[in-house]
């Protein structure tokens, strides 16, 4: 027989979990079935009352996690379709050509799709473990302009949740300012997987940041960085970068192609340096 105690706990949580939807309803039936496991076995009332105090705490620190808007939400979705889509172009394998060789095995690829336009795929092995890697691309996403000369800037404009960021991005000018500056709003999001992490992001629009004088809104996506421990050398980390850019502006294809495809060389070539002295 359950002490009277035990009950009323019992019928008041089940009294509450008919008002609450969602987290809550979940959260509240994992400690109605905790209460009802331990009361089949016949556990001592200090063992459940040690439980609910703990299930409650649980409870009531999840019930305090701040909903997500419904724009917050929105830009979540787009930066999982972001990734899906990138991990989609990346996935066939059929139809890249080589854009770039190098000595040391950095290669850039290329190929056009129907409803995005071309496309670049550098593959990179980087002599720094994993976590550095990704440490320096997302940790240290703001600090990208004090070593990659083709950046001028990235500022974090708003963070939803662990995973998704809104950034503004200003790119210098290039091919002999044959290309002027751009800049980029886009929500990003990272994601690890045992040993494996996946940065995506796409262009996003962001009320509070309007578009910038001296500068035309380029637009970028779907792309993403996959980052991989290299097999049998997990000091080493092999980088994969898809890369989509819509410009704007009137731009010779020729122009284009080179400088996105020079972009990505160039990005291999300082992430070395600067990973080389920071880790080292």
């Amino acid at each position: 027989m359950l002490p009277a105690t035990f009950k009323l706990c019992a019928a008041t949580s089940y009294r509450h979990l008919r008002n609450v939807t969602g987290l809550r309803r979940q959260a509240a039936a994992a400690l109605g079935q905790e209460l009802s496991r331990l009361s089949r076995r016949g556990a001592a009332p200090g063992a459940w009352i040690h439980h609910v105090r703990r299930r409650s705490s649980l409870l009531g620190s999840r019930l305090e996690e701040k909903p997500f808007s419904e724009l917050e939400m929105s830009y979540i979705k787009q930066g999982e379709e972001a990734l899906q889509k990138s991990l989609s172009i990346l996935g066939d394998q059929d139809g890249w050509k080589t854009e770039t060789s190098a000595d040391n095995g950095d290669k850039v690829l290329s190929k056009v799709l129907p409803d995005v336009g071309k496309v670049f795929r550098l593959e990179v092995v980087v002599e720094q473990p994993l976590d550095a890697v990704y440490s320096e691309l997302v940790d240290n996403m703001e600090q990208m302009g004090d070593w990659n000369p083709n950046v001028q800037e990235v500022k974090i404009l708003q963070k939803i949740g662990k995973d998704t960021v809104i950034t503004h991005e200003k790119a210098a000018a290039a091919a002999g300012n044959i290309v002027g500056p751009r800049d980029f709003v886009s929500v990003r999001c990272s994601k690890r997987r045992g040993s494996t992490c996946v940065l995506a992001g796409m262009a996003t629009t962001f009320g509070a940041m309007p578009e910038q004088k001296g500068f035309i809104r380029a637009e970028n996506g779907p792309m993403c960085m996959v980052l991989r421990p290299v097999s049998g050398n997990p000091s080493q980390t092999k980088l994969t970068w898809l890369l989509s850019i819509d410009l704007k502006g009137w731009l010779p294809k020729t122009i284009i192609n080179q400088v996105l495809s020079q972009t990505q060389v160039d990005f291999a070539h300082h992430l070395r340096e600067r990973l080389a002295r920071t880790v080292g």
